[in-house]
């Protein structure tokens, strides 16, 4: 059973950073895709940031282009979400994702394994 535990989530002022880990564990290796998604209050879990397996492309939402970086420690079967400056509709809570079924990295729906959530807020 493959299991994601994320950390690092916080409370920041706009402009400030965080950096999100998630440790993965379970009847996994490191040859499979993982993202991070976020989910504000009354709206619908968005896609982040992703890695892809095979590739190694990275992919990330827009809104976050220039401002967050996905990485990976394969030894530690990590992976990481180096946030910089952060704006207050940064404000989620933060999900790591792993394993999907190469439909569109953005869609929640078609990632398998997911982890319970670090929260982010940042004030103004």
């Amino acid at each position: 059973q493959v299991q994601l535990v994320e950390s690092g989530g916080g409370s920041v002022q706009a402009g400030g950073s965080l950096r999100l880990s998630c440790a993965v564990s379970g009847a996994i290796d490191n040859r499979i895709s993982m993202a991070w998604f976020r989910q504000a209050p009354g709206k619908e879990r968005e896609g982040v940031a992703a890695r892809i397996y095979g590739t190694g492309a990275t992919s990330y939402a827009d809104s976050v282009k220039g401002r967050f970086t996905i990485s990976q420690d394969n030894d530690k079967n990590t992976i990481f979400l180096q946030m910089e400056s952060l704006k207050p509709e940064d404000t989620a809570m933060y999900y790591c994702a792993a394993h999907y079924n190469s439909r569109g990295w953005s869609v929640a729906a078609n990632w398998y394994y997911w982890g319970r959530g670090t929260r982010v807020t940042v004030s103004s």
